[in-house]
């Protein structure tokens, strides 16, 4: 094993992994409201929304990633400006990295859809009898009383789901992307070392992963403790 050229390029490896950690906050934060938005429209009476939902979230979760990457990309690359962003050592370009971004939210808001809807569909019925006979409105007793219990069911799918957003953050290289996978192929292709940059990149998609894991943890316990009994 040679890991000699991470005294020169270890900086790239660093900045590939902010890339990859802005991309994962991004969309999970859009894909969780794109979720929370389709699976109340999933839940909701109407049957167009509702239909609305079920094709979105079936399209989304039947077709490959990667493919979805690369149509999205094409269709979107026009509407976003071409423009260099300095992260560290790399160089991202914004024209490329929305796209990107605006498709893995839209993937991931499928996946948390189906999430959210199973916490909601969990919370007894009566808990929406009872706020409905306290004179709260339908939006209110979702907003105030459902949401808030299903938190605590939606938490443990829902940080899965962002540990999976940082893995498949990697397919973006395929639209010249610079983040943690990317910046190994740079090394790759400067040191002339196929192999062990790789590992590298390996053991840093690791490490924020099983960081993210246990912070899940901590805070799941944390809305776990009032209620235990």
């Amino acid at each position: 094993m040679d890991f000699s050229f991470l005294d020169k390029y270890f900086p790239y490896f660093v900045s590939g992994t902010g890339v990859t950690i802005i991309i994962s906050l991004v969309t999970v934060l859009l894909g969780t409201l794109i979720g929370l938005i389709m699976a109340l429209m999933k839940l909701s009476k109407n049957k167009p929304l509702n239909w609305l939902a079920n094709i979105y979230i079936e399209v989304l979760r039947g077709t490959p990633m990667l493919l979805q990457i690369m149509i999205g990309f094409l269709v979107l690359q026009g509407l976003f400006p071409s423009k260099d962003l300095e992260v560290g050592v790399l160089t991202v370009d914004l024209g490329r990295l929305f796209p990107g971004m605006v498709v893995l939210s839209l993937n991931s808001g499928a996946y948390v859809a189906e999430i959210i809807r199973g916490g909601i569909t969990a919370i007894n019925y009566g808990q929406s009898e009872a706020a409905f006979s306290l004179g709260l409105r339908p939006a209110q007793t979702m907003r105030y009383v459902v949401l808030p219990q299903a938190l605590r069911n939606i938490l443990p799918p829902l940080g899965n789901e962002f540990i999976t957003l940082i893995k498949d953050s990697s397919l973006l290289t395929a639209i010249g992307i610079n983040e943690l996978m990317g910046s190994a192929q740079i090394v790759i292709s400067s040191s002339y070392i196929p192999l062990e940059p790789y590992f590298v990149a390996a053991a840093l998609y690791f490490v924020m992963t099983f960081a993210t894991s246990r912070l899940l943890n901590l805070w799941e316990k944390k809305l776990g403790k009032g209620y235990q009994r």
